[in-house]
């Protein structure tokens, strides 16, 4: 497989970009989340590139890309203008698949929901990683509700991201990434997530130090004042039915906002991508192949959300959604 790296520049930052397989071949975008860099996609990547042309980049303050000191140089806006300095460096004028975890996932939807690049994005695959403003309306909404149940939901999403509010101090976080937090993420992964890294992550304090930003340059704005955001492309969303911080529940409203969804939960945690990058890269495969066809796998129309009425992509549908997918890692 050929593999290879290049360097884009994005109004001044400079981020590193990793290109697996054949240029020619259709394109897939990967986008890690927080405290990761672009290896965390590697074992699903290499099995994409059997079939497409992938690449993953390191977002600004993670691995080999460059770390802005100021807060405000991570809000979603410009994590949006670097995705687009990517794929007009790498792939210009093409257009290609996303595929995203985490805080990539977040940051994603920006680009999605967005007039930038929605011409050229032809697919999202989004993984544990709500949008800032669909979050907000769903939390919203809840919280206003009469039932106590539903309060109560509300109540134990915002305590299993607890870790949030800690992210909004302006020393402490990175003051602990720097003290062991970095030292020991590994053994984190593996005795609460029961995942292992397929190889240690040199960067790892940096990327956790550098990335706490990205959390307090958009949370709290997007809290107060979230936006009505619409995707235009269609959006499969893997949901990881055991993720200990983004609840299932936050993807409910979702097709308010996204005409064409199919949703497939997965019996894992929330680092997927390493406990099982098989399934996930049949899904990103069967969703990508089936977008480019313009015909969608029965197993893929089955797990539409809300059924097509004036789409254009076709269905031979006859079962139903085998949701629950996958083993808890």
């Amino acid at each position: 497989m050929n593999i290879s790296t290049t360097r884009v520049d994005s109004d001044g930052v400079g981020l590193h970009v990793v290109m697996y397989g054949d240029s020619k071949k259709v394109p897939v975008l990967l986008v890690h989340g927080y405290p990761d860099n672009h290896l965390v996609w590697e074992p699903v990547a290499k099995r994409l590139a059997q079939r497409f042309f992938v690449i993953a980049y390191d977002v600004r303050g993670a691995g080999q890309s460059d770390a802005p000191v100021a807060v405000e140089d991570y809000r979603l806006p410009v994590l949006a203008r670097d995705l687009a300095a990517v794929v007009n460096a790498v792939i210009p004028d093409r257009h290609f698949h996303l595929a995203a975890h985490d805080w990539g996932s977040i940051q994603t939807w920006e680009s999605v929901t967005t007039d930038r690049l929605k011409p050229r994005i032809a697919s999202f695959t989004s993984i544990s990683g709500p949008s800032l403003d669909h979050a907000s309306f769903w939390i919203r909404d809840r919280a206003a509700a009469p039932s106590l149940a539903t309060k109560i939901r509300v109540a134990r999403q915002l305590m299993s991201t607890w870790y949030i509010g800690f992210f909004q101090l302006p020393v402490l976080p990175a003051a602990a990434w720097r003290a062991g937090v970095g030292r020991y993420w590994p053994t984190f992964l593996q005795k609460r997530e029961g995942v292992v890294e397929p190889s240690p992550n040199p960067t790892q304090t940096a990327d956790g130090q550098h990335g706490v930003k990205l959390y307090r340059a958009n949370f709290i704005a997007k809290l107060r004042q979230p936006e009505k955001r619409y995707a235009a492309c269609p959006v499969q969303l893997l949901v990881p039915t055991e993720d200990n911080y983004v609840g299932a529940s936050l993807f409910d409203d979702l097709p308010r906002w996204v005409p064409q969804l199919y949703r497939r939960d997965i019996h894992a945690g929330h680092w997927v991508l390493l406990s099982q990058p098989d399934l996930i890269a049949s899904h990103i495969v069967e969703f990508v192949e089936g977008v480019e066809a313009d015909v969608m796998p029965d197993v893929l129309e089955h797990c539409r959300v809300n059924p097509p009425q004036n789409s254009s992509l076709r269905s031979s549908a006859t079962g139903e959604c085998p949701h629950a997918q996958g083993q808890q890692a």
